[in-house]
């Protein structure tokens, strides 16, 4: 590895392939580099083959969980201090996927609830825009009940036809008008039940969310990540300063 003297960030993607690019954008946007050279170091490993993560834990489905080891494995050779996986459902798998490989994957649920508390003061009920996978796992409850918040999803309905609606539809590479509607409704549903933020907990929605950012103060998950990982691993002190030169 090129830069082993400096932390390296593994990216653990592909699920889907536009959230993924929208992570490592924002990865580096929130970067506090002066030049391309002082940038952090990137590996990203982006298999849009792993399987639908939502269908495993419905049982309509194979598990990712070979998938995801094959491609933290990859990463652990390339020599990365940490991994960032932008899927909130994948982090069902995360624990197992930590035990199996000893990588430490960052917390993208955690940051994300801990970005709503500090950016909606007397933040007490939040809302959660997610896939059904995400909802059955139960992942924004028990880390909201960790931080003393409680956690609220949309109903069934809104959540069939609405939310996943939404998202097959960024993933089908579909107009956004649509999807951008269906999850400023499903957020309006939020709010009726005493939400006073939303958490955009699938990498998909922040790219649908502008009309949903009017009805509650909304966080993105996938900016949360991105925060977590340059507060994990930049080290100011230790950047190789170049003059400002670029590539």
């Amino acid at each position: 590895m090129r830069h082993a003297t400096r932390p390296v960030l593994g990216i653990l993607g592909g699920m889907g392939p536009l959230a993924t690019a929208d992570f490592y954008r924002r990865f580096v946007e929130r970067t506090p580099a002066d030049s391309d050279q002082t940038h952090l170091p990137v590996v990203m490993w982006a298999d849009p083959a792993v399987p639908d993560r939502t269908a495993a834990l419905l049982g309509e489905g194979p598990s990712p969980v070979p998938a995801l080891v094959e491609g933290a494995r990859w990463l652990q050779r390339a020599g990365v201090s940490c991994i960032a996986v932008p899927c909130n459902t994948a982090h069902a798998y995360i624990e197992q996927l930590s035990k199996v490989t000893g990588v430490e994957v960052l917390d993208m649920i955690r940051a994300a609830l801990e970005a709503a508390a500090r950016r909606t003061p007397g933040l007490e009920r939040v809302g959660v825009l997610a896939t059904r996978g995400t909802r059955l796992t139960g992942l924004y409850e028990r880390a909201g009940a960790r931080l003393g918040l409680d956690v609220v999803q949309v109903p069934a309905s809104v959540q069939q036809e609405y939310v996943d609606a939404a998202i097959r539809a960024v993933k089908g590479g579909a107009d956004p008008a649509g999807p951008q509607r269906r999850i400023a409704m499903a957020t309006e549903s939020l709010r009726e039940q005493g939400a006073q933020a939303a958490i955009a907990a699938c990498t998909e929605i922040p790219l649908i969310s502008e009309a949903a950012a009017r009805v509650l103060p909304l966080v993105d998950s996938t900016e949360a990540l991105a925060e977590a990982a340059v507060a994990r691993l930049w080290q100011p002190a230790d950047m190789v300063r170049t003059g400002g030169r670029t590539g």
